[in-house]
């Protein structure tokens, strides 16, 4: 099974693109999608139709045209939760979690602590609760979790770690907080398959950062430890433009 996970930065203006067939060569059985910036409401149609795949989204309720997630799948889930636990971060739009058989994938576009780490307290909670969600979901049975999680966890995962020790996406805070995701049980992919390659996922639209590759590694798969002999692949694919970041892609035998 194939999934690929993308942080679009507006569904809308990227399908404007022209550009999908970059994406689809990889033939996503599921394709998670973070940041829609959608100001449609769930009872009308989702804006991007693949074949035989089901799509379920939600979208921010207190700001029109913000975060936003979404799922396409070509397997029918068991069911279908919005938000984390009790639904909560939901009103942003925030988490899917698709139960499926013998797994649950959870797609998840995590807070930005924002300009002078304005909401870093409010992510810093929101990543409690994602622990306490991850934890009791993996009680029941394995999780693959992916998305847009606004952290690069090491210095090898960012071009400029030195200058961006205190920036949003690389506090102390933040990176500690993704290594107690881990310590649930979680296994970041990529870099257990690629212990010492450099690549990135996302890049500012400033000063030609793709262009000069000045790019930060934020969007993942994380899976169960008990599924990390399932995953065949995990790749970081930089070929396919249209946002300021590129997809993520996982192979697994599940």
């Amino acid at each position: 099974m194939i999934l690929v996970s993308f942080n679009m930065n507006s569904i809308n203006a990227y399908l404007k693109k022209n550009l999908l067939p970059q994406l689809l060569k990889y033939n996503p059985d599921i394709l998670s999608i973070q940041e829609l910036k959608m100001t449609e409401t769930e009872h009308k149609d989702f804006p991007l139709i693949l074949s035989d795949h089901q799509p379920f989204w939600t979208v921010s309720k207190i700001k029109k045209g913000y975060a936003g997630t979404a799922c396409l799948t070509n397997r029918k889930p068991i069911s279908v939760h919005y938000g984390l636990s009790d639904g909560e971060y939901d009103d942003e739009g925030r988490a899917i979690t698709l139960e499926f058989d013998n797994f649950y994938l959870i797609t998840l576009y995590v807070p930005n602590s924002g300009d002078e780490l304005k909401r870093l307290d409010y992510r810093m909670i929101f990543e409690k609760k994602l622990r306490e969600y991850v934890t009791a979901l993996q009680k029941k049975k394995p999780i693959i979790l992916t998305g847009d999680l606004n952290v690069a966890h090491q210095e090898i995962d960012l071009k400029n770690p030195s200058s961006n020790h205190h920036s949003a996406g690389f506090t102390d805070e933040e990176r500690n907080a993704f290594s107690q995701l881990l310590s649930t049980g979680l296994i970041d992919t990529f870099r257990h398959l690629h212990p010492d390659e450099v690549k990135y996922s996302y890049w500012s639209y400033f000063f030609r950062a793709r262009e000069r590759n000045a790019g930060w590694r934020i969007d993942y798969y994380l899976v169960s430890q008990s599924l990390i002999n399932k995953v065949k692949r995990a790749e970081i694919l930089n070929d396919v433009y249209g946002s300021d970041h590129c997809p993520v892609l996982l192979e697994i035998d599940i």
